[in-house]
């Protein structure tokens, strides 16, 4: 087979695979992308290695469906934008801020000091810690609006709580690789805040100011799916220019894109174009491959003890660093416990910090397989324990199809 026709192949089985998972975890009460996730788990190669298998030999099939799964990661979060009421948002600002600072510093300090105890000292056990601060609430986020809690109160406080994390974490991130390179750090740190505020300043502009009006103007112009088009291509262009401009996650640009499109009257009916093919297509490509990139055989003997330690580190650092902050911010015990839930999977911020660690050769490619693995492990563990802290939600209904 050409390389087309081992893709199209491919996106077959995980399409299928993913629905199939989605739909049976429905029928059990759980969220659909618990079954997603587990199916990707079972294509991977701690399974069946679905992209090594005879038949997939084309060298670029493993970036091809993880540059999908990307876009999937993109566009879920820009619907999730588009969920948020920035009045609402903004009453929830200093839970936010709080929950975000420590849920940064507490798994900072917590992974650092597992790292330590099992024999990693200096630059790389602080680097354990720094990838440990890193959130993606593309999973939380999907959870949410599966159980329709997305806009209360704690759904609004981890998205932005998420938000500050992201830009602590490159700004952390930032200023360990100066020092550690021996570089200016100030100026090195002075680069990322511009870089952050020039971002956040020509966005702002961009999506809500400038965006809404756009909308309306190309829907009334005789152009085949001019609106879909125009609001898909905006979203590209914040996800590039978040990393290429701000130096922050494509999927912090894909979610500020999104509530600049939810100021719009248009928000409904630009939703529903964005849905269908995100939903049918993209987003069970990204829950899939989450599976894709882990092999948990790999790990075993004092590797698979640090794993535990970090899983262990990974959840409770988050629900007491975010938790706390939300607690510190007004939140009730119950609130802030949910902020904190939903603040543990790691996601593909994870991921990057740790790539960044192993190009900088501050890790070891062994201790990346052990980052893959936890980030697929809190990843499958958030939405479960989301059902557990939302127990009056509305429970998915085994006989709809399921969202994700």
């Amino acid at each position: 087979m050409n390389s087309f026709l081992q893709l199209s192949l491919v996106l077959t089985i995980i399409i299928l695979a993913a629905k199939a998972g989605g739909w049976i975890s429905v029928r059990l009460h759980q969220p659909a992308v618990l079954g997603e996730l587990l199916a990707g788990v079972i294509l991977g190669p701690t399974f069946i290695n679905l992209l090594h298998l005879p038949p997939f030999t084309s060298p670029s099939l493993e970036e091809t469906v993880l540059n999908l799964a990307e876009l999937g990661a993109v566009l879920m979060m820009f619907i999730a934008g588009m969920e948020v009421d920035l009045k609402e948002m903004g009453r929830s600002g200093r839970v936010a801020a709080l929950g975000g600072i420590l849920g940064l510093a507490v798994p900072l300090l917590m992974g650092a000091l597992a790292a330590v105890a099992f024999g990693y000292a200096g630059d790389e056990a602080i680097f354990i810690g720094i990838i440990l601060t890193a959130t993606s609430v593309s999973i939380s986020a999907q959870t949410l609006l599966e159980l329709g809690v997305l806009r209360t109160r704690e759904g609004l406080a981890m998205l932005g709580a998420a938000v500050v994390d992201d830009i602590l974490v490159i700004v952390l991130l930032s200023v360990f690789l100066a020092l550690a390179g021996g570089a200016n750090a100030p100026t090195a740190v002075g680069i990322v805040f511009v870089k952050i505020v020039v971002y956040i300043v020509v966005a702002g502009v961009a999506g809500w100011i400038l965006l809404p009006p756009l909308m309306r103007w190309v829907d009334h112009q005789p152009i085949s799916e001019g609106l879909a088009a125009l609001v898909f291509s905006s979203v590209l262009l914040f996800a590039w220019a978040a990393e290429v401009v701000g130096g922050l996650a494509a999927i912090t640009g894909a979610f500020l894109a999104g509530v600049g499109v939810s100021r719009s009257p248009l928000r409904e009916k630009t939703e529903g174009k964005i849905r269908t093919i995100t939903y049918t297509f993209l987003v069970p490509v990204f829950f899939v491959s989450i599976g894709l990139q882990a092999d948990a055989r790999s790990i075993a003997g004092p590797s698979f003890l640090f794993l535990l330690v970090l899983l262990l580190v990974a959840v409770v650092s988050k629900v007491v660093g975010s938790g706390g902050g939300a607690r510190l911010g007004g939140f009730t015990g119950r609130q802030a416990l949910r902020v904190g839930v939903g603040m543990v999977s790691r996601g593909e911020v994870g991921l990057i910090v740790a790539s960044v660690g192993v190009s900088q050769g501050l890790v070891d490619p062994a201790l990346f397989s052990i980052v893959v693995v936890l980030v697929l492990l809190t990843t499958i563990l958030t939405p479960v324990m989301l059902r557990q802290v939302f127990p009056g939600a509305a429970r998915p209904n085994p006989t709809q199809p399921e969202e994700g």
